[in-house]
């Protein structure tokens, strides 16, 4: 017995009404809502800019031309901070330092994260361990870090002289040594921030296609040419752009002389920060200390446009 079903007439089909679009004044409507809460947050983080960045920095510049004591109303003197600051016999030795600090740390501590961020890329195994080991020194708190190598460092009863004696080996004075104390202050500055440095290393190194080695290695290249005519070439971007970084963070070095040398001995640690510190808070002298900072802000901004038109100029000639 075959059933029948009833089919409803076209008419009677139920259609669902379309919502129609908002209206055109709605939508813009919306659209300048979304606009305004977007940069209201954004006008959040400029206020802090420009309390806490802007301002200290622009009012700096103004006090390197007066003669300024907190209590007292300022007194324009002009560049006579500038003459005086640049008269101090300490002067030449702290940018003397200074430059000194930077070209070591370029020497040593910028070559030494990008070695073991190859060595960590080549890991099969236990590599978030070794990336937690070569970061944990960022972690640490500044001065704690600059506390423990000034122990490690004692001549006395220091770990560092201590493991030499135990390998009959001669001990060294480190820090208490006019020769050793700045070498000794670019081993902590490296070791305390090379962390993250590595991290940015590793991935840029990660980035890098893998047919490209297996290219190289089939035209029999070797470790050294691998990483010279591939590795070289695909970081050099970040290479550059960390080199800025690197030399200006070791232009500004600052905790490591305060905390572990004290700007000794006989000077050989003082450097152009030490000496706005103590400008500002030993000698109570803020227009020389103001002076020396926007010396050294010229300096470092001269630099940076002159060292990114090079590399802009190299890599359109490249």
């Amino acid at each position: 017995m075959t059933r029948t079903v009833a089919r409803r007439p076209a008419d009677a089909i139920a259609v669902r009404p379309v919502k129609a679009p908002p209206p055109v004044a709605g939508r813009g409507r919306r659209r300048l809502h979304d606009q305004a809460r977007a940069y209201a947050f954004l006008l959040g983080g400029l206020l802090c800019f420009a309390l806490f960045s802007w301002y200290p920095a622009i009012r700096a510049v103004v006090i390197a031309f007066q003669k300024y004591t907190p209590g007292s109303s300022p007194e324009w003197v002009g560049t006579a901070n500038f003459t005086r600051v640049l008269h101090d016999p300490e002067f030449g030795a702290a940018w003397r330092n200074t430059l000194t600090f930077t070209l070591l740390a370029l020497l040593i501590g910028f070559a030494i994260p990008f070695v073991l961020a190859l060595v960590l890329n080549e890991l099969r195994h236990a590599k978030a361990f070794f990336r937690v080991v070569v970061y944990l020194p960022v972690m640490i708190p500044p001065v704690v870090t600059a506390l423990l190598w000034k122990w490690f460092y004692d001549p006395g009863a220091g770990l560092a002289n201590e493991a030499l004696r135990f390998l009959h080996l001669p001990t060294s004075n480190w820090t208490n040594g006019a020769d050793t104390a700045l070498i000794s202050l670019v081993a902590v500055a490296t070791w305390a921030n090379m962390g993250g440095t590595v991290l940015i290393y590793l991935a840029a190194l990660q980035s890098i296609p893998g047919e490209l080695y297996e290219a190289a290695e089939l035209d029999g290249a070797n470790l050294w040419q691998r990483v010279r005519h591939v590795t070289i070439p695909q970081t050099r971007f970040v290479i550059l752009m960390l080199m800025l970084l690197q030399i200006i963070a070791t232009m500004q070095v600052f905790t490591e002389p305060f905390v572990i040398t004290g700007g000794g001995p006989e000077d050989a640690t003082v450097t152009v920060l030490y000496l706005i510190y103590k400008y500002a808070f030993l000698y109570n002298d803020f227009g020389g200390a103001c002076a020396l900072s926007v010396m050294l802000l010229v300096l470092l901004g001269l630099f940076s446009a002159l060292y990114l038109r090079l590399t802009r100029s190299g890599e359109e000639d490249a």
